[in-house]
């Protein structure tokens, strides 16, 4: 299953993590300086690069590497606090911090959302526990006195705080998640659905054969009206029908031409029944033989586009009309997505703009015979072109 949502999440989340710590790094600095001052040499150094040294480099990686890179800095990252954390006994001794919380302690959130974005909900939730009742007992041990009701004060404050970052995180997550899961089902769904219309556009071809040649070439026969010679001939052009059929019938993973189109406008149709989609044949259209993988392939980008134009497209005080056009020749398809929206400079598209770089474009470079481009200016909308050429297709 394509991730792309969740991918998405991912990614923006490191953006927002990566930044805003160090955001607080900064931001804090007098305090760590200051506390700083009751600690050995070492220490505040150490502690600074434990804590805040990892998210710019998370912050840089959510912009464009693997996402598996992304969630392995975001789990460093998380590890990273905590190991921060231990190092304070070493380097400070009790009561030795005169002020109201220890600036580590407040840190916690910022190393759950971390920890989310690394590991399993399971995983996240461990984090928060631990995470809260070391920075609760560090707080203890470096500024408050040492009693049950002081523990569990210290702990409640910082984990009711980093429990609703995890919520907001995991949410955000496993409604990604949703959407790819639900996406990928409608895929299927859509595929399904074209490959039972091919099948019945099949069942009325081979019935519409057997009534127009097999019963008329037994009837003529049976009449002995036709020479031999025409009977000859006719009973040969409806035997190569029949052994047409008998082979395209060993390929129920290829759609026709009207499968094909059934199958984008689902697709399209799915995400906004209200878009026009416009269906011109060329000469040749009927020999179109497309694999389902190639349609969903299709499908997906062209989906793509339709969702980044409702998203991004939209223009105060007027409707964006957009509009998907079909065009089939000889073993060909072009599909093109068009809107008179808000468009964009196609050349300062961020990296972190997937729905184009990675969910139309990246789709169309990785499949055989298939090409995507993308054309749009600030206040002429844009246009998205898919070509499929059948080349490898078999």
């Amino acid at each position: 299953m394509s991730a792309v949502a969740f991918d998405r999440i991912i990614r923006r989340l490191g953006l927002s993590v990566g930044i805003g710590g160090v955001i607080m790094g900064l931001v804090d600095l007098p305090e760590i300086t200051g506390q700083g001052q009751a600690a050995a040499a070492w220490w505040t150094p150490a502690a600074v690069a434990l804590m805040f040294g990892l998210f710019p480099v998370l912050a840089t990686v959510s912009v464009g590497s693997a996402i598996r890179w992304v969630r392995m800095v975001a789990g460093f990252t998380a590890l990273s606090y905590l190991a921060a954390l231990a190092t304070t006994p070493f380097a400070l001794h009790l009561h030795t911090i005169d002020a109201t919380a220890v600036w580590l302690y407040r840190l916690v959130p910022l190393g759950v959302v971390a920890a989310a974005m690394a590991w399993s909900r399971h995983a996240s939730i461990a984090y928060l526990v631990m995470s809260s009742a070391a920075a609760a007992l560090t707080n203890i041990y470096l500024i408050e006195d040492f009693t049950a009701a002081s523990v569990l004060a210290a702990f409640a404050r910082i984990f009711g705080l980093s429990a609703l970052f995890l919520w907001c995180a995991t949410s955000a997550l496993g409604a990604a998640a949703h959407v790819d899961r639900e996406s990928a089902i409608a895929s299927r769904r859509a595929a399904a659905a074209a490959a039972a219309a091919a099948r019945d556009h099949e069942r009325a071809r081979f019935a519409a054969l057997i009534h127009d040649a097999v019963l008329s070439t037994l009837l003529d026969a049976s009449r002995g009206g036709e020479s031999s010679e025409v009977l000859r001939r006719q009973a040969e052009r409806t035997l190569d029908q029949l052994d047409e059929i008998r082979v395209e019938a060993h390929e129920p993973d290829v759609l026709d031409a009207r499968a094909a189109v059934i199958f984008l406008r689902s697709a399209v149709h799915e995400i906004n029944p209200s878009i026009r989609f416009a269906t011109r044949t060329w000469p040749g259209f009927d020999d179109l033989r497309m694999p389902v993988h190639v349609a969903a392939t299709l499908a997906s980008a062209l989906g793509e586009a339709v969702r980044n134009s409702l998203r991004h497209a939209a223009v105060p005080g007027r409707i964006v009309h957009r509009t998907v056009t079909c065009t089939i020749s000889a073993g060909s398809i072009r599909l093109v997505f068009s809107d008179d929206g808000a468009g964009f400079d196609v050349r300062h598209v961020s990296a972190d703009r997937l729905g184009i770089s990675v969910s139309i474009l990246g789709r169309m470079r990785q499949l055989s015979g298939g090409a995507g481009f993308v054309e749009s200016q600030p206040g002429e909308g844009t246009t998205v072109t898919l070509v499929w050429g059948g080349d490898g297709s078999h």
